[in-house]
């Protein structure tokens, strides 16, 4: 059971406090309501490229990380489609500088062109070699706009072109900040070695005085049932032919997310999963393969990614994987098989929960997915899902036609 006490400045900052007195660390979180999903088409990896601009100089502090060090302090950041959040973890009897090195920067940051020109190359050197240069670095590029038509995951936090981040200007950045980093969107959250009244006393010292923003309300358009099955070939100098399918799946709040989740765990959770044992070790038609989803807040996907064992055509390697699939829904799953993955999942989120930023970055997520004390109970939804739930998502999620699929052809260098 995660503790924690929950208020909200005058301006609409939440501010959740977890006290923990075995450490004497202490974790200060800022977790903006923004993510990638929130750009316009002709103006993406804006959300991502904020991220490197908070720290390049606010409106009192021009440098973020000095600071931080003086006081044994470590910070990070990370962006994804439905959020964006800062952290940083130092000793406790310096949370101060914490406090007063966010609430600068969300109150302004100092928008220079030296800093915008800076982020925005590190930005693209990010996007050209991690995505344009890097072997199947465009996997998930094309993966996304074959799986969403409309709704904005149909483009990754970094951006779905280049060129968007090199043409920001500063009237774009200046737009997006005010929009988006203001109290009235942002979840500030504080865990160890603290004192609720202690952290009523320095929010409203260092954040109450910053305007509240106008609240965020999103309209954003949905994803259409998919009717028809998704199909593309790519051809490009790699390794290895690769294979990799995602279907559309509910979102993190829905009650098919849970089954969903145990289902990827059941296929490919290791080397003792289904698809490992058959597909890997027995049928030997692939060399690696991985089951994950995204756990996205709107309707999200799961997806498989594998490499081919050389030789192994794709249309084999997809009716192998399908006849796979098809066991799954037309059996039922055994009790301990169920139980097993159940119990990893909790041991996962046990152990996530032993460290203390993961713990802040978790209530953050959870309050703003509507209740952090969701992370207290979220478990036994997990413990409520049966066999007969696992089947019937698994029919509801590998419907043929739901189904999105990319063959990457090795060994050639022209793309189709």
């Amino acid at each position: 059971m995660i503790h924690f006490d929950r208020f909200m400045l005058d301006n609409g900052l939440r501010v959740l406090v977890h006290e923990d007195h075995d450490t004497p660390m202490a974790v200060v979180n800022v977790m903006y309501d923004v993510g990638a999903r929130d750009e316009q088409p002709e103006k993406t990896g804006f959300a991502h490229l904020f991220e490197h601009l908070m720290f390049g100089g606010s409106k009192n502090i021009p440098d973020y990380d000095e600071p931080l060090q003086r006081a044994g302090g470590e910070n990070n950041a990370y962006t994804t489609n439905d959020l964006t959040n800062y952290y940083c973890q130092l000793p406790a009897e310096n949370i101060e500088t914490a406090f007063w090195l966010e609430s600068d920067r969300m109150m302004e940051l100092a928008f220079t062109k030296k800093s915008l020109n800076v982020q925005r190359k590190v930005v693209c050197e990010e996007f050209k070699e991690h995505y344009l240069n890097k072997p199947y670095g465009d996997i998930w590029h094309r993966m996304r706009t074959l799986c969403y038509q409309v709704h904005p995951y149909r483009w990754m936090t970094i951006g779905q072109e280049l060129s968007h981040v090199e043409q920001a200007s500063m009237e774009d950045v200046r737009a997006f900040f005010y929009k988006h980093y203001r109290p009235v969107n942002a979840i500030l959250v504080v865990a160890g070695a603290v004192k609720t009244d202690q952290i009523k006393s320095l929010a409203n010292k260092w954040f109450g005085g910053i305007p509240s923003g106008e609240k965020y309300r999103r309209s954003l358009p949905a994803e259409p049932r998919q009717a028809a099955a998704r199909h593309l070939d790519v051809y490009a100098d790699v390794p290895a032919n690769a294979m990799i399918m995602a279907w559309h799946m509910d979102a993190r709040l829905e009650p098919g997310y849970y089954a969903a989740d145990l289902i990827t765990e059941i296929l490919g959770g290791g080397s003792s999963s289904r698809l490992y044992q058959a597909l890997v070790k027995e049928q030997k038609i692939f060399s690696a393969l991985e089951v994950h989803h995204f756990g996205s807040s709107d309707k999200g996907l799961l997806a498989l990614e594998s490499r081919l064992v050389d030789g192994v055509e794709h249309a084999v390697a997809q009716a192998a994987l399908e006849a796979e699939l098809d066991r799954l829904l037309s059996d039922t799953i055994p009790a301990a098989e169920l139980e097993k993955v159940k119990n990893k999942t909790e041991s996962m989120i046990v152990f996530e929960d032993m460290s203390l930023t993961n713990r802040a970055s978790s209530l953050a997520h959870y309050e703003l997915l509507g209740d952090a004390s969701l992370m207290n109970t979220e478990l036994n939804r997990y413990r409520a899902v049966t066999s007969e739930d696992i089947v019937s998502a698994g029919k509801s999620i590998f419907r043929k036609e739901n189904s999105n699929t990319l063959y990457y052809h090795a060994g050639k260098s022209t793309h189709a």
